[in-house]
Order: C-alpha cells, then sequence, then structure tokens
C-alpha cells in the first residue's frame, strides 16, 4: 500500500501517468489491488475524473478493455450528480427509511478499532494515521456499523468524512446509504470468509465467521454493543488578512475546488475561501485541514479567506467574483463556472445503471 499522499502538482500528475487501468479492473477489491491513489485530488478538485480518462486513453488504452476502471471514475461522477439535484435530502435516507436501526451512534469498538476482526481495525488504524482506507475496507465498515450493530448511517458516515482525506459528502453518504439499504434494494452485508479473501486474512471464529443465511436473524455481538457519540470539531487557521486588486476578477476556491490550473496564467485574484458554516456541517480532522493547505500550496499566488463568503464581500467588495459550480456554493454571487465531468449525462438518475447506460452511449459516439 502506498505509504503517502504527495501534494506538489508535478508529483500528483506523475501518479496519473503511473495507472494500470487494466489491473485496476483485476484488482482492485483486494486489500493490495492497483489502486489509483488519486481520489483525494479528485475529492479536492485539484484534478478532474475527465482529466485521468484523458490520460490513460492519450497512453493507447482502448475504452472497451479498460471499462471497470472507466465505470469507477464515473460512480464519483455520479454521486456528485446525484447531490446537484437532490440537494439536503442527501443528509437524509434518500429512497427509503433505513431498515433495522435501533440507535444512532457509533460503536465504541469501530471508534477505537477494537472489533477483533483484524482486517478492519486494521483499516481503521490507518484511517486514523494515514487519512485513508481501501474502498473494500469501508464497506465491511459500513456493514458493520449500520447492519449489524444497526445504527443509523448519518452519524458513522461523519466519523469516517471526518478522517477522509478523500472525503467527497455525496460519495461518501451516499455509499453509506447503500450499504445501510436506505438508497438501495437491499443491505450489503459482508462475512468473515468475505474479508478473508479480500483482506489475506485467516480468521476463524470470529462473530462474522457465519453463513450469509445468519444475517437473516443476526443478534448484535457483546463487542459492538458499547455505543458513543462522536465529537467532530474543525480548527480552521486563523487567516483572513488578503488584499485584493480591484482591477482584477476574484476566483473563488474552496475545499471542493483547488484547481492550480483553473484560469492559468490570467491576471486574477486567485482567494481559497474557508467558510465556518461548511465545516461546521461538515467537519474535517486536523489532519484533512493540514493536507489540504498543502494542497492549496499549488494555486499561483492563493491567498486563504476564513470566513463567509458575505464576510469576504463586505470585508472588500470584489467588482468580479468567479466561482465553479457545487452543491455547496449555493449562496455565493458572481459568475458561475461549470465543473469538467467525464461524460454528458447529467441529471437525477435513481440508479448508477441508468446513468452508465447513457455514459456508454456518450463514450461510444466519442470512438
Amino acid at each position: 500500500m502506498i505509504k503517502d499522499f504527495p501534494s506538489k502538482y508535478d508529483d500528483i500528475l506523475a501518479r496519473i501517468e503511473q495507472i494500470d487501468p487494466v489491473k485496476y479492473g483485476e484488482t482492485r477489491n483486494y486489500i493490495d489491488g492497483d489502486v489509483t491513489y488519486l481520489s483525494p485530488y479528485i475529492s479536492r478538485g485539484v484534478i478532474t475524473t475527465k482529466q485521468v480518462l484523458r490520460s490513460v486513453i492519450n497512453r493507447g488504452f482502448n475504452p472497451r478493455q479498460i471499462e471497470k476502471f472507466i465505470q469507477e471514475l464515473a460512480w464519483r461522477d455520479y454521486w456528485q450528480q446525484v447531490w446537484i439535484e437532490k440537494g439536503e435530502a442527501i443528509n437524509s435516507d434518500l429512497k427509503h427509511d433505513q431498515p433495522g436501526v435501533d440507535n444512532e451512534f457509533l460503536s465504541h469498538s469501530i471508534i477505537t478499532a477494537e472489533t477483533g476482526i483484524s482486517a478492519i481495525d486494521h483499516g481503521i488504524m490507518h484511517l486514523y494515521s494515514k487519512g485513508y482506507m481501501h474502498n473494500h475496507v469501508r464497506m465491511y465498515v459500513a456493514a458493520m456499523v449500520c447492519n449489524m450493530a444497526k445504527s443509523h448511517w448519518r452519524t458513522p458516515a461523519r466519523w469516517m468524512y471526518y478522517h477522509l482525506i478523500d472525503g467527497d459528502w455525496a460519495s461518501n453518504a451516499l455509499s453509506w446509504q447503500w450499504v445501510a439499504g436506505s438508497n438501495s434494494h437491499k443491505k450489503y452485508l459482508a462475512n468473515q470468509e468475505n474479508i478473508n479473501k479480500y483482506c489475506h486474512t485467516n480468521q476463524h471464529g470470529t462473530f462474522l465467521d457465519v453463513p450469509y443465511e445468519a444475517f437473516d436473524d443476526f443478534t448484535v455481538s457483546d463487542v459492538l454493543r458499547d455505543l458513543e457519540e462522536p465529537s467532530f470539531i474543525t480548527e480552521l487557521p486563523a487567516v483572513n488578512s488578503i488584499e485584493l486588486d480591484p482591477a482584477k476578477p476574484t476566483l473563488i476556491y474552496n475545499y471542493y475546488n483547488l484547481d492550480p490550473t483553473w484560469r492559468e496564467g490570467q491576471q486574477a485574484n486567485r482567494i481559497v475561501l474557508l467558510e465556518p458554516s461548511v465545516f461546521a456541517k461538515y467537519p474535517i480532522s486536523k489532519r484533512v485541514l493540514n493536507f489540504t493547505m498543502e494542497l492549496i500550496r499549488n494555486i499561483p499566488d492563493a491567498q486563504v479567506f476564513v470566513g463567509e463568503f458575505v464576510d469576504l464581500i463586505k470585508a472588500h467588495g470584489p467588482r468580479y467574483v468567479v466561482y465553479k459550480e457545487h452543491p455547496l456554493n449555493g449562496h455565493y454571487e458572481g459568475q458561475e463556472e461549470p465543473r469538467e465531468w467525464m461524460f454528458n449525462a447529467k441529471g437525477y438518475y435513481p440508479s448508477f445503471n441508468g446513468f452508465w447506460k447513457e455514459c456508454l452511449k456518450d463514450m461510444a459516439t466519442r470512438r
């Protein structure tokens, strides 16, 4: 597993060029699979899914040969499209009530990485130390929390997002709902045999070492019974001393847009806006914030303003404001620019399959 995540733009671009999309499709579900480790940069808007796709196509890979790789990139665009269309609704059970809920907390053993399932405990400790967790392990954790400890997905999803350097609220919240059964037609479950297979462990005799039929009438394990309500606090830097040139346009960056190539070469005020209200609602850890501040260094002449959008306008009165579209930017005023997407599929699709069919049509016309 890659031990760190570089923050310099040239290193990020180099990582794109190292992708093997064929091996990715073959091994991505395994803990040591050939995954890309690009999610922190896609989530922060440093790079785009289209940029990644363009890179692999330019290296000669046939889209038919790497369809699984393209499909997984498309999931990120899909979740964002759901957020755009549904807005605040993604913070509640989207399609129907999560079945079998009896608490809205998080098991103490999850927080302390003491579930006794070694792959899950190792994954949680890696989350704390590196800010990253393999996607398959994320599903295992969510299944244990929602479908075995019977916790509602929202608080646990906030816990994971808080620690993830690739935290994308749409992808995170809606994936938790998919596992929990509130954004899908059934709950996702995994037993010890499945975990052993994909995490290369050899555990037996755990509370998950049961056949899948046993989950039909599953009794909450004592390991998961002690519950906590975790606290989430984001300590933003005390930075809002900036200078604007009134003759230049003001480009507004934020936690979801740290693209260093945006309007590259244009003379402009480049302001990274960190709004306390956003981080109060979607808090991130100190580790995640520090990683974000490192990514900001890639933006030429970037200045950081900690405060609300309205505070920036009142204090500095920029004449011409430009920003990129995002569900969290609805209160911005100025010129909104579209984000870059892989395909032309837009709007809400109740299932990824419907969205993907539109993507395939688009992809076919480009060949």
